[in-house]
C-alpha cells in the first residue's frame, strides 16, 4: 500500500501510477504535472504531502464572467491591472504559503501574491489582458486551492481596525516613566544645588506630562463614569475617574501654590497600569468570524433562464435580483438560496446543515424546497417562491436575538462590587474629614483627598482583565477560542448545558458501518471496493475506508446514477450499489424489509447480477470520551440534547448519556431558538453547543453559544467561542478552568483590600506623602498582575495534560 505524492492519501500503484509516483486520482497527478513542469516541485520539498486533491465542478464559477460580480469582488481595476483577494479554507503550512505566493510561475498574468496565513486569505495582482477573474478562481481550484466566495463577499464592509487603545497606552507609558525619573530626587528629599534650582522646572514638566494622560488616555474612563451615573448604574469607572480628578487637581494645586511635588506619578501610574489590563484582555483572533450569518454561507450567484423567442437563455445572476416567479437552474452539489417548487428534475435535498437532519429528502416536481438545502443529484429546475432576503433560513435572522448585545445584560463580577466599593469609600472620606475638622481643620483637605486617592481601585480593576485576559489565552492555545474574556465569567455561570446532536456529539468523518443480508463472495468484495474506490459520494468514501484495499478489481464498465448510484461490471459480474430502489429484485429471498429501518439508518444497498444482497447500514459514530463527559457535567449542569434529526439513536444515546439528560428530536431551527428562550425564562442560564446554521438562533439567545468545528477555519454560525472538535472532551475542564478563573479574581480581591487598608492607615492618619503613594499603588499593581499570571498557569495544567 502507498500513499498518494500529492495529497498522502491510501491509493493503489496500479490505478495511477506516473513518473514513478502514486497518486490517489487524476486530479492530484495534474496537480503534480502543473508544479513539475512550471520548476515549482520545491512544493513537496517543504512538507511531506501538504495537497489537496482538487475538484472542479464545471459551470461553477460563470458567474463570474458577470460584471456587475466582477467588480464587488474586484479591490482595483486600472489600466489593466487588477487586485482581488480571497479566502482560502485550505492554506494549512509552508509549503501552501510558498506555491501560492509563485503563482506567476505557473501563468504569466499574474504579477504578485501575497498570504495572509492566519486569516487564511490570499491577494492578488493580475493582468486583466492577460488573465480573467474566471480563470485566475480555476487555476487556484486546480492545483487544491478553491476560494471561499460567498453571498459576505458581495456585501463586505471596509474592516477598521482600531488602535486608540495601543495609542493611549503608548502615551501613559510614556509621561509614567518620565514623570517617575523627574520624582526621584524629591522622593530622597536631595538638597543639590542645581536639582534645588530646577525643581519647578521639573514639577512643570511633570504637569505638562500629566495634561495627556488624564485628557486622552484616561478619558475613555470619565465618558464610561458619565454614562453609568446616568443610567442610575455605580460601575467601577466612577471611583476611578474620582481618583484621577481628585489626583489631578490635588497635584496641580500643591504645585500652583508651591506646597509639593504633588502625585502625578501615581497618576501616570494608575491610567498606565488600567491601561495595560484592558490591553491585556483585548485578545482578538483575527482569523475567525464570531458574527457569521447565512451569508458567509450562501452562493453570490445563481443561473436564470428565461424564454426569449422560443429559446431558453441561461444567465448567470446576483442572487439578490432573483424575484418571485424567475426560474433558476440548481446543479449537482449546489445551495438553493431562496425558497421556491420544484419545476423540473428529480430532486434530492440535503438539509443537514439547516434542520440537522442527516437523511436526504426526496423532491416530485411541485413540491416546496426551503432555503439552505444541497442539491444531491442531477440538475433541477425551480420558481422561486420568494426573493433571498424572505426565504424561511433568512428571515430566522431577522429575530430580535440576533441585534441584542448579550453583554449589555451581563453584569460582570468587578461592576458588582463597584457600587459597595464606591459608597464605602465616599463614606471613609467623608467621616475621615468631619473627623479632622473638629480635630484639626488645617489637615481635613488633605485627608479627605489623600482617602480618595489611595483608595482609587486600580489593583481591584486589574484583576478580572489580567486574570480573564490571561484564561483567554490558554483557552486559545488549548483550541477554544472566545470572542471575547467577558464570556469566561458567563461560562462560570451555566448551570444548563444544551447539546446539538447531528456533527455536535457525533463526528461528520466517522461512522459505525454495519452489512446486513446474505453474505458477499470475494469476487463481489473485490468489485465493491474497486467501484466505491471511483465514486466521489460520502456514502460512497465512508463505506470504502472500511473495506480490504489490497484486493480490489478495477471495474471494466463504470456508471454513476446521479441521486441513485452506481452501476458497475468486471468480466461477468455486474454490482448496482446505491439507493433500495435502484438495486432492489423482488425476487430476492432476503427482502429490505429485514434490513432497513428508514427512521433509525442510513443505507448503501448492494445488488449482484439482478439479486438484491443486503445493505451496509450507517450508525452515528460519537465522540470520544462523550460518555465521560457527559457524566463529569451532569453533577452540577442540567444536560440535555436538542436535535433536527430524527428520533431513530435515542435507545443508543440513552445507554451512553446520564439517565437524568433530556432528549428532543426533530426539531427545526424556530422550535430551538423558542426552547433556550423558556429555558431562559425559568431563571437557567444556558450554554448551547452547537455546530449548524440551524443552532445559529439557539447560540444567539443562549447566555453562551459554542460551535463545535471539525476546521476553525470554515463556516460557523455567529457564536461566542468556537471549539476544535478534537478538544470537546475537555468541555468540562473548560469549565473547570472558567470557575477557578472567577475564585482568583475574588482572591484578588481581597489581596487589594489589604493594600487599600495599609494605605487608608496613612491617608486617614494624615500622613499620606507622595513617596508612599508613588510605592503602594504601582506595588498593588504589580503584585495583583503577578499573583493572577502565576496562579492562572498553575491552575491550567490540568487543561494542558
Amino acid at each position: 500500500m502507498k500513499s498518494c505524492f500529492h495529497c498522502g492519501e491510501d491509493c493503489l500503484e496500479e490505478i495511477i501510477n506516473y513518473d514513478g509516483k502514486s497518486f490517489c486520482c487524476s486530479g492530484c497527478r495534474t496537480v503534480y504535472e502543473i508544479l513539475n513542469s512550471n520548476d515549482l516541485s520545491y512544493y513537496y520539498d517543504l512538507e511531506k504531502a501538504p495537497g489537496i486533491s482538487p475538484k472542479i465542478n464545471e459551470g461553477k464559477y460563470d458567474y463570474l464572467e458577470n460584471t456587475e460580480i466582477i467588480e464587488k469582488l474586484l479591490e482595483f481595476d486600472h489600466d489593466g491591472t487588477q487586485i482581488t483577494s480571497f479566502t482560502i479554507p485550505s492554506i494549512h503550512c509552508s509549503s501552501c504559503i510558498w506555491i501560492l505566493e509563485n503563482l506567476n510561475k505557473l501563468h504569466k498574468g499574474i504579477k504578485s501574491s501575497q498570504v495572509d496565513f492566519p486569516k487564511k486569505k490570499i491577494r492578488l495582482s493580475f493582468s486583466s489582458e492577460e488573465l480573467n477573474l474566471k480563470n485566475l478562481v480555476l487555476l487556484l481550484v486546480r492545483i487544491g486551492y478553491e476560494p471561499n466566495i460567498s453571498l459576505d463577499n458581495y456585501e463586505k464592509k471596509d474592516s477598521n481596525i482600531d488602535r486608540s487603545l495601543i495609542y493611549k497606552l503608548g502615551v501613559a507609558g510614556f509621561a509614567f516613566g518620565n514623570i517617575m525619573f523627574l520624582s526621584f530626587p524629591e522622593y530622597f528629599e536631595i538638597n543639590e544645588f542645581w536639582l534645588e534650582k530646577f525643581k519647578h522646572l521639573f514639577r512643570w514638566l511633570m504637569f505638562t506630562f500629566s495634561l495627556p494622560v488624564v485628557f486622552y488616555s484616561g478619558k475613555d474612563y470619565f465618558f464610561s463614569a458619565y454614562k453609568g451615573l446616568r443610567a442610575g448604574i455605580l460601575n467601577i469607572d466612577v471611583p476611578i475617574a474620582l481618583g484621577i480628578t481628585v489626583l489631578f487637581l490635588r497635584s496641580t494645586a500643591e504645585i500652583v501654590l508651591d506646597l509639593g511635588t504633588g502625585f502625578f506619578d501615581s497618576l501616570s501610574g494608575l491610567v498606565f497600569f488600567l491601561l495595560l489590563g484592558k490591553f491585556f484582555q483585548q485578545k482578538t483572533y483575527s482569523f475567525l468570524s464570531f458574527e457569521r450569518d447565512y451569508k458567509s454561507y450562501f452562493p453570490i450567484a445563481v443561473t436564470r433562464i428565461h424564454t426569449v423567442n422560443g429559446e431558453t437563455i441561461e444567465e448567470q445572476v446576483q442572487v439578490y435580483k432573483i424575484q418571485k416567479g424567475d426560474r433558476i437552474i440548481i446543479r449537482n452539489e449546489e445551495l438553493i438560496p431562496m425558497d421556491a417548487i420544484l419545476i423540473k428534475g428529480k430532486a434530492k435535498i440535503d438539509y443537514s446543515f439547516v434542520t440537522g437532519e442527516a437523511e436526504p429528502v426526496s423532491k416530485s416536481s411541485g413540491e416546496k424546497v426551503f432555503a439552505g438545502g444541497r442539491q444531491q443529484g442531477g440538475i433541477i429546475e425551480l420558481e422561486a417562491l420568494k426573493p433571498v432576503q424572505q426565504s424561511y433560513l433568512t428571515e430566522l435572522w431577522s429575530d430580535e436575538v440576533f441585534k441584542k448585545d448579550k453583554n449589555s445584560a451581563f453584569q460582570n463580577l468587578t461592576n458588582q462590587i463597584s457600587r459597595r466599593f464606591t459608597y464605602a469609600v465616599l463614606s471613609i472620606a467623608v467621616l475621615s474629614a468631619i473627623f479632622w475638622i473638629f480635630y484639626d481643620p488645617s489637615k481635613a483637605w488633605n485627608v479627605f483627598t489623600a482617602v480618595l486617592i489611595i483608595a482609587c481601585p486600580c489593583a481591584i480593576a486589574l484583576a478580572a482583565p489580567f486574570t480573564l485576559g490571561n484564561v483567554l489565552r490558554i483557552f486559545g492555545k488549548n483550541k477554544l477560542y472566545l470572542k471575547d474574556a467577558n464570556v469566561i465569567e458567563q461560562i462560570a455561570q451555566i448551570d444548563t448545558v444544551v447539546f446539538d446532536k447531528t456533527g455536535t456529539i457525533t463526528e461528520n468523518d466517522r461512522c459505525r458501518i454495519e452489512y446486513e443480508g446474505i453474505k458477499l463472495t470475494e469476487v463481489e468484495k473485490q468489485l465493491l471496493g474497486g467501484s466505491l474506490r471511483a465514486s466521489n459520494h460520502p456514502l460512497s468514501r465512508s463505506l470504502y475506508e472500511i473495506l480490504d484495499k489490497n484486493n480490489i478489481s478495477t471495474p471494466e464498465h463504470f456508471m454513476e446514477h446521479t441521486g441513485m448510484g452506481l452501476e458497475t461490471s468486471y468480466k461477468d459480474l455486474n454490482l448496482k450499489i446505491g439507493s433500495k430502489t435502484f438495486t432492489s429484485n423482488t425476487g430476492s429471498s432476503f427482502t429490505e424489509v429485514q434490513v432497513m429501518d428508514k427512521k433509525a439508518r442510513t443505507a448503501v444497498h448492494i445488488s449482484s447480477n439482478n439479486q438484491y444482497k443486503g445493505c451496509f447500514s450507517f450508525h452515528n459514530s460519537y465522540r470520544d470520551g462523550l460518555s465521560e463527559l457527559f457524566q463529569e457535567l451532569d453533577g452540577d449542569k442540567e444536560l440535555i440534547i436538542l436535535s433536527g434529526d430524527n428520533d431513530g439513536e435515542r435507545s443508543r444515546l440513552s445507554k451512553i448519556v446520564p439517565e437524568e439528560t433530556r432528549m428532543l428530536f426533530d426539531q427545526k431551527p424556530g422550535n430551538k431558538l423558542q426552547f433556550i428562550k423558556d429555558l431562559q425564562k425559568s431563571g437557567a442560564k444556558v450554554m448551547m453547543v452547537g455546530d449548524g446554521l440551524n443552532d445559529a438562533g439557539a447560540l444567539a439567545q443562549s447566555d453562551v453559544g459554542i460551535v463545535i468545528s471539525e476546521d476553525v477555519n470554515v463556516f460557523s454560525p455567529a457564536c461566542d467561542g468556537i471549539l476544535d472538535a478534537k478538544r470537546f472532551r475537555e468541555l468540562g475542564n473548560f469549565f473547570d478552568l472558567s470557575g477557578k478563573a472567577i475564585s482568583v479574581i475574588k482572591f484578588s480581591f481581597l489581596l487589594s483590600l489589604f493594600y487599600n487598608i495599609i494605605g487608608l492607615g496613612f491617608a486617614v492618619s494624615g500622613n499620606l506623602m507622595p513617596v508612599v503613594a508613588a510605592i503602594l499603588m504601582p506595588l498593588s499593581s504589580i503584585s495583583i498582575v503577578v499573583f493572577t499570571t502565576l496562579a492562572t498557569q498553575i491552575l491550567s495544567k490540568k487543561l494542558k495534560k
